[in-house]
């Protein structure tokens, strides 16, 4: 066994052996700090009889990792927090965790646990691909789902028919806490669960589990001045078309991406929106600033297919990589709102909104399939557009009554 790992949990410290080691057994049982749980084959010691010098004495000098403190340490051994091997007798400490984070930043699907052994076989990983491409879900769907049963398996270091419904909620209340998880990814990550354990796997172990509350967050919406400061600012024709779209036509940073030229009418000015969220097609509005861009667009980079490439001519640009064009465009045009290149299209619906356009046709432009959800932009509309009227403001007149 390469590594020893120590999973900190209420009042326990959790000591897992991945596959059976007789040496570290017969240590840890000598040792009496604790007690050995046959059923989880788990060493457990309470934490306040925890005292880490006499562990490295008792594990003789064998690497570990512990989980769940402030301080994440792995000495000689593989550094999950990179990824990558670090150079020898090389030991991370918490002083310098900081400085390999910011040296060599965590990808986004990686986690502080994602060293540990998986747990979820090829086999369930197979059984819950099947099942989802059986019912046509969408590639991001299914890469999530595999994604967040993997991570709760190896987060418990346990195969799926050994999760229990208190340990999803135990993993759920770890990610709010530790990971500050907004409602709406933890909604996300349970709906991943319960499609597993109780679609696939036929178990309840998921059913009780109540979804969280969502978190009732309005829209960050730009004014005309920033929109106008943003697209000056970026010079990259490219780049600016990419912006100008997504607020000219309310796109998704997802749909902007996939644009093709056929997906362009140019005699009705409308663009084709091919599979969309929840796989649906619509169409929307295209402006005459970005129609007389798109021409000049064409000619200059010879379009015949992809709308914006990315690296490779034969794919269309990457969600990280207009992301990052947005968030660059909004640092040079100095605006210090929290906006992103979704912001852009809550922009697109509230400005409509403004201008007088009826909501129902504003829902239909974003693809909404309730008008609840194109209601919030009533939120952060300006209220002349809606005709309400502060009480402060007309206080000088007399009541209807008088």
């Amino acid at each position: 066994m390469d590594t020893v790992y120590l999973f900190f949990e209420n009042e326990n410290v959790r000591i897992p052996l991945y596959n059976y080691d007789k040496d570290l057994f017969t240590q840890l049982i000598k040792s009496n700090m604790g007690q050995w749980e046959k059923a989880e084959r788990q060493y457990h010691i309470s934490r306040s009889g925890y005292d880490t010098d006499q562990f490295k004495e008792v594990i003789s000098g064998r690497p570990f990792v512990e989980v769940g403190k402030e301080a994440v340490y792995s000495i000689n051994t593989h550094n999950f927090i990179t990824g990558e091997k670090p150079a020898p007798e090389e030991t991370i400490t918490a002083a310098g965790v900081k400085d390999v984070q910011e040296t060599c930043p965590v990808p986004e699907e990686q986690s502080q646990e994602s060293g540990l052994p998986e747990q979820l076989s090829g086999f369930y990983i197979e059984m819950l691909e099947t099942e989802m491409r059986s019912r046509k879900f969408s590639q991001h769907t299914r890469t999530a789902y595999i994604s967040h049963n993997k991570a709760l398996c190896r987060w418990l270091q346990k195969p799926p028919e050994k999760v229990t419904s208190y340990e999803i909620k135990r993993y759920l209340a770890y990610l709010e806490q530790n990971r500050q998880y907004a409602a709406a990814t933890l909604n996300s990550t349970l709906s991943a669960f319960k499609f597993f354990y109780n679609e696939v796997l036929k178990r309840d172990t998921a059913q009780d589990q109540r979804r969280p509350r969502q978190d009732k967050r309005l829209p960050v919406v730009l004014s005309k001045a920033e929109i106008r400061k943003m697209f000056d600012a970026e010079r990259n024709e490219k780049h600016r078309l990419i912006l100008m779209m997504v607020y000219a036509s309310g796109l998704r940073v997802s749909e902007v991406v996939k644009l093709k030229r056929k997906d362009l009418d140019f005699d009705r000015k409308t663009i084709l929106i091919v599979g969309g969220k929840g796989r649906k097609d619509r169409s929307t509005i295209m402006s005459d600033t970005v129609f007389n861009e798109l021409k000049e667009y064409y000619i200059q980079n010879k379009i015949t297919d992809w709308l914006f490439t990315g690296a490779d001519p034969s794919q269309h640009l990457t969600i990280r990589t207009a992301q990052h064009i947005c968030k660059n465009a909004l640092k040079k045009a100095k605006i210090e709102k929290k906006a992103s290149i979704h912001s852009l299209r809550h922009t697109f619906a509230t400005h409509l909104l403004e201008n007088g356009t009826d909501i129902t046709h504003i829902g239909k432009l974003l693809g909404h399939s309730s008008i609840i959800t194109t209601a919030r932009y009533t939120h952060v509309a300006k209220r002349k557009t809606l005709k309400i009227t502060s009480p402060l403001d007309t206080i000088n007149q007399p009541d209807v009554d008088e």
